[in-house]
């Protein structure tokens, strides 16, 4: 069974004191992972115990006491054990159970847990665990990964070489382009790349967005499904625009508080993202419209009920844009990861301000769209930062979109 990139940042974290909590959306493997790092510890001979907080007995005896874990595992243990806990934001105070077991026994053991909605966690996770814990993001397989479960592992080396050399023709390139042209229309959730049959694709992702995204209303206490599933039908549209609150307040009918937790419910829960302006003025970086991009394309076409091939797309150029901002966030601190704009309506699609890296990308379709001219402000008020351009059609003024995914 193939392992995800996180898996090996898991197995260097597996010697630190801290906690171990694995974050993402529903069905992206998170359970998976888990159960390849029991098999990991078993192979190193390991003490390990697996749960699963759906098992209601085990749930309901660690929530009358953290330390009925004991009921499952010896408390008298010489070598460190590790206990592997799934959906652990079903407990009624995770932060409880995890701080009592730390302060008194982290020498001992070592937990690494799962949970599904980052919601739940941030709720519940006080700031008592500072320290306590360290949070690993499992999101949807990207390209790389995606080729992995394809079992198309020749294709991540071609896809280097069209990285690392300018001039480099891949005789191999229409073949990539047909995997990048089914990752960009049915995203990454594993259960949906390893479907071969385009029917059942589109099925199990009707399934992800019915009945996982229901589970998360359902969890968050959401007053009103129909206008939380109408806001996120909207969101789709506005993929790469200004998120504007009194607009969508008003199109949906409900208040602006309303509309601003549930887009804190889609963004905590790993369906949406939202990225804020970059500027040198941080009052007016805190109080500008932020931008909005989905966590995984194959989500955001079935919320559109839309599975056009690219090239037939209006959206073309936004599904790219998207692709791109997903692959940042992969290689950069999310919160590096900006867009610039100015009132008068000048634009950059993406800077990246990390310690180590500041870059603007431009995000196009074909590059042919691509006028310098537009970009002279930016230029001219951040001169120290390079401005390229990133097309899905390029050419050798323009870096190809497979140099980003």
């Amino acid at each position: 069974m193939y392992k995800r990139k996180l898996f090996n940042e898991l197995t260097s974290h597996l010697s630190k004191k801290e906690y171990s909590i694995i974050m993402g959306s529903r069905q992206t493997g998170k359970t998976t992972i888990l159960k390849q790092l029991e098999a990991y510890l078993l192979e190193l001979n390991s003490k390990v115990y697996y749960f699963t907080l759906e098992d209601f007995d085990v749930l309901n005896e660690l929530d009358n006491h953290p330390e009925n874990i004991f009921k499952f595992v010896p408390k008298q243990f010489g070598d460190k054990i590790f206990l592997l806990i799934d959906e652990i934001q079903y407990l009624n105070n995770p932060s409880n159970f995890l701080k009592l077991i730390y302060d008194k026994y982290s020498d001992k053991i070592k937990i690494i847990a799962t949970g599904s909605s980052a919601f739940y966690i941030d709720a519940k996770f006080s700031d008592s665990l500072a320290g306590r814990k360290k949070l690993f993001y499992l999101s949807t397989l990207d390209f790389e990964e995606f080729l992995i479960f394809k079992e198309a592992i020749d294709l991540i080396e071609e896809i280097d070489l069209i990285r690392q050399q300018e001039d480099y023709i891949s005789l191999k390139r229409n073949e990539i382009a047909a995997f990048l042209n089914e990752y960009i229309m049915f995203g990454g959730y594993p259960a949906v790349v390893k479907e071969t049959i385009i029917d059942d694709k589109i099925a199990i992702l009707r399934d992800l967005f019915n009945s996982y995204l229901k589970k998360d209303i359902l969890e968050s206490g959401v007053q009103d499904q129909t206008k939380f599933y109408r806001l996120v039908t909207l969101l789709s549209h506005q993929v790469g625009s200004l998120l504007n609150i009194n607009e969508l307040s008003n199109t949906i009918g409900l208040s602006h508080t309303a509309v601003n937790n549930y887009i804190n419910i889609l963004n905590k829960s790993f369906h949406i993202s939202t990225v804020r302006p970059f500027t040198t003025n941080i009052r007016k970086e805190l109080t500008k419209m932020p931008k909005i991009y989905f966590s995984d394309l194959g989500f955001r076409n079935i919320v559109m009920n839309s599975f056009n091939e690219l090239e037939n797309r209006i959206d073309k150029g936004i599904i790219i844009e998207n692709l791109v901002y997903n692959s940042l966030i992969n290689n950069y601190e999310k919160d590096s990861v900006k867009f610039w704009r100015t009132t008068s309506g000048d634009e950059v699609d993406f800077v990246v301000d990390s310690l180590n890296s500041k870059f603007a990308i431009e995000v196009k379709f074909n590059y042919k769209e691509f006028n310098h001219r537009k970009y002279l402000n930016f230029k001219k008020q951040y001169p120290s930062i390079p401005l390229s351009c990133v097309a899905y059609l390029s050419d050798k003024n323009s870096n190809n979109v497979l140099s980003w995914v």
